[in-house]
């Protein structure tokens, strides 16, 4: 026996199925983030008042870029997320809702690339 009433059938508006995977990715990359967010804090801090060159170097190091680009990646997407929800929970008009999440995807994705590309640009050279 269901509960969803024909009405519900008919339109599709059951369950997504889809929430509690997104629940759990959230959470995942908060855990993550925590001592990737330390190593990042403890190396920026390290390379304070260093030449610039210095820097380079520790950007040159394969597990800095690694850990560095680890980073962007889990906090973008961590952030993507945040801002789903925020946004599927807040914005009621649903063109408006769309627009919202397309717009907060592609700048999302711009400048992650872009932080990323900047990390590897620094280790690898221009």
């Amino acid at each position: 026996m269901s509960l969803m009433t024909p009405l519900k059938k008919a339109r599709g508006l059951g369950s997504a199925k889809d929430g509690t995977h997104h629940w759990w990715v959230q959470r995942v990359t908060a855990i993550a983030l925590v001592p990737l967010t330390l190593w990042v804090a403890f190396c920026v801090a390290c390379m304070v008042g260093e030449p610039y060159a210095f820097v380079l170097s520790e950007f040159q190091s394969p597990f800095n870029i690694a850990m560095f680009v680890l980073f962007l990646f889990t906090a973008f997407y961590h952030a993507s997320l945040g801002l789903q929800v925020v946004i599927e929970d807040y914005v009621h008009h649903e063109g408006l809702k769309i627009g919202a999440l397309i717009g907060m995807k592609f700048a999302i994705v711009l400048t992650g690339f872009t932080a990323i590309f900047a990390v590897l640009r620094a280790a690898f050279g221009s």
